[in-house]
Order: structure tokens, then C-alpha cells, then sequence
């Protein structure tokens, strides 16, 4: 569906600079732009190349002006991409019904505008909200809650009294309220825990693909509002995680962990159990931590420890070589035996 400039404007917040009545019919990058495509520049790099490029206009921060293209100035170039790409290329949208292969328990209620895909099993006492969808081999345990909009892709499996907020989407082959790894040493073998909590899940949340989060030993596990979960991260048992937070790829977070409000985790960064990780703290890609992490830090490496410290350790690192070789020849001008330990 086309736009005009001015409509385009209007509806991510931005002010047209040129001809508010051009017709902008598809979004692309600058490099495959064509006439009649919007582009979107956030950098000096970024916009020299969309005003070289095809592209009828293009989505720009205030700061910038041109004389060759239309410019739709907003205060976010970043920002104002994500609500343009999202008029372009609207989500998918699913039918109210209930398909006839799903399997959909007699005490379950399900609202008359949710969307129910092929071979969806709904269990007992479950309540699915409106406009919910199960796009196709979900299942949705027993006593288990879905608020309304919620969006789960192929295959996810929601676990008995599991609870899931309003506009919450989890993604394919994601399993929220497995077991928690949960064992003690009796006689010699390791008898299981049983783990009878759940996971709750609060509004706005997006899990992605291939994602677990075991549900509490006792009591729950809990996804703060607003939270983005990245692909192939493991949330153990009782772990709780604030508002707003970004939890990125491969990251795995150990049992009983508390994280505050708007922290991330980069990517593989592991956190041990029983940990307090404050808010607004970052944690660097591939770090350990194995401490409590007050408000506000960043930390890095492994074991983590607070970034400006380990950059030092991490500079100093790169002269140990230099500083063996100096010492070597210091020791054989002072005749000291020294014993090879590989470090040459």
C-alpha cells in the first residue's frame, strides 16, 4: 500500500522537507532502493549513501539537509525506521477461529477472537485472551494463562499454570516452565527435586527462538515487563528478571539469580546462582560473574569484575611477553639458575 511523504510523516512523528505529496511505495535499503522507495540514513556514512542512491526520500535526524531528495526529519532516525517498517510491512494476521485439528480441552476458555492453528492442544482450566494466537503445534498446559495479543510461533510449549502477560510474543521451539535443574546426592545417586512452581511472564515481553525457562522449584520464575529475550538463552529455576531488560543470544543464567530493571546481558555472558545483579547494569559478551553486581556497573571478562579494572589487566596482558623476555636476560646478567616452566 503507498503513501505519501506527509502521511508517512505524520504517522512516525517526523516533518516533510520538500514535496509532502510524493508517493513512497516500498522501504529499502539504500544500496537496492528504486524511485518511489523510502530509505532511512541515522549517520553521516549511512545518509551520503541514500542521497546518492535511488530512493524518493529518505528518513533522516533533524541535523541533516539535502538538496537532492525529500527529507522526512524526525528526532530518531532509529526509532522512526522501526514505525516505518512496520507500515510497509505489517505483521500477519490470523483469523478468529479455532482450526479442527487442534485439540482444545472442554474446561479451557478461549476468547471468541483468539486464533487457535493445526494441532494446537489447549488443557484444562486454560484461559487464552482476545486476539491470542497459537500459529500451529503449540500446547498450552493445564491451568495455564495468556493474556490478550499474545503470539506463539510453531511449536512453543507452555507448561501446566504457566502465566503469560498481554502482548507477549515467544518464538518457535521455545519452552517456558520445563523442570528446573534440580537434584541431591542420596545414597549415591542423584534423586530429582521435584519442581512444582510455574513461570510468569509479564506484559510485553518477546522470547526468542529456541529459548528455556524452567519454572520455580518452589514459587516462580519471573520475566519482567518489557524484557526482550534473545535466541538459545536458559533461565533457570526462581530466577527473577526486572522490567526492560535485554537478555542476549546464548546467555544462561543460573538458579535463585535477581536481576533489577533495564540491565543487559550480552551475548554467552553466564551468571552463577544466588546473585543480586542490579539495575542499569551491563554485563559484556562472554563474561562469568560470580558476585553480586551493584547498580548502575558495568562489568566484563571472566571472572567478570568491573570493566575499567579488567581493561587495564587486559592492556597489561599484551607486555607480559616483553616482561618475561627483560627478566630472563636480568636473571643471566645476575647468574641466577632459572628452572624452564614453558612461559618462554
Amino acid at each position: 500500500m503507498p503513501f505519501t511523504t506527509a502521511e508517512i510523516a505524520k504517522l512516525i512523528g517526523g516533518e516533510v522537507v520538500g514535496d509532502g505529496n510524493a508517493a513512497l511505495k516500498n522501504f529499502a535499503p539504500a544500496e537496492n532502493a528504486q524511485p518511489g522507495d523510502l530509505t532511512f540514513a541515522e549517520n553521516e556514512d549511512y545518509f551520503a549513501r541514500a542521497e546518492q542512491s535511488a530512493a524518493t526520500a529518505i528518513i533522516a535526524d533533524k541535523r541533516f539537509s539535502s538538496s537532492k531528495k525529500i527529507l522526512i526529519q524526525v528526532p530518531n532516525a532509529r526509532v522512526a525506521f522501526a514505525k516505518a517498517l512496520a507500515l510497509f510491512f505489517p505483521e500477519q494476521k490470523f483469523a478468529a477461529g479455532i482450526h479442527p485439528s487442534a485439540v482444545i480441552a472442554k474446561s479451557a476458555q478461549v476468547d471468541p477472537c483468539a486464533h487457535i492453528g493445526p494441532h494446537c492442544v489447549v488443557g484444562e482450566r486454560v484461559k487464552i485472551g482476545a486476539r491470542s494466537v497459537l500459529q500451529a503445534g503449540n500446547f498450552v498446559g493445564d491451568d495455564s494463562q495468556l493474556g490478550d495479543d499474545v503470539n506463539l510461533f510453531p511449536n512453543v510449549t507452555i507448561y501446566p499454570r504457566g502465566q503469560v502477560g498481554n502482548r507477549v510474543r515467544v518464538h518457535a521451539n521455545s519452552v517456558i516452565g520445563s523442570d528446573g535443574y534440580g537434584y541431591v546426592q542420596d545414597g549415591g545417586v542423584h534423586r530429582k527435586v521435584p519442581q512444582i512452581g510455574n513461570v510468569i511472564i509479564g506484559d510485553d515481553v518477546e522470547i526468542g527462538a529456541g529459548v528455556t525457562i524452567d519454572r520455580g522449584a518452589l514459587g516462580s520464575t519471573v520475566i519482567g515487563k518489557g524484557t526482550k529475550i534473545d535466541n538459545l538463552v536458559q533461565i533457570a529455576h526462581n530466577v527473577e528478571i526486572g522490567e526492560h531488560c535485554l537478555i542476549v543470544a546464548q546467555v544462561g543464567i543460573a538458579g535463585s539469580t535477581k536481576i533489577g530493571n533495564y540491565t543487559v546481558l550480552a551475548g554467552q555472558a553466564g551468571v552463577a546462582g544466588h546473585l543480586k545483579i542490579g539495575s542499569q547494569v551491563t554485563i559484556g559478551a562472554r563474561s562469568g560473574v560470580m558476585t553480586d553486581i551493584p547498580d548502575g556497573q558495568k562489568w566484563i571478562g571472566l571472572p567478570a569484575q568491573p570493566d575499567k579494572p579488567a581493561k587495564r589487566i587486559l592492556i597489561a596482558i599484551q607486555y607480559l611477553p616483553e616482561l618475561l623476555k627483560r627478566v630472563a636476560e636480568l636473571e643471566k646478567k645476575l647468574g641466577v639458575e632459572r628452572k624452564h616452566d614453558g612461559a618462554e
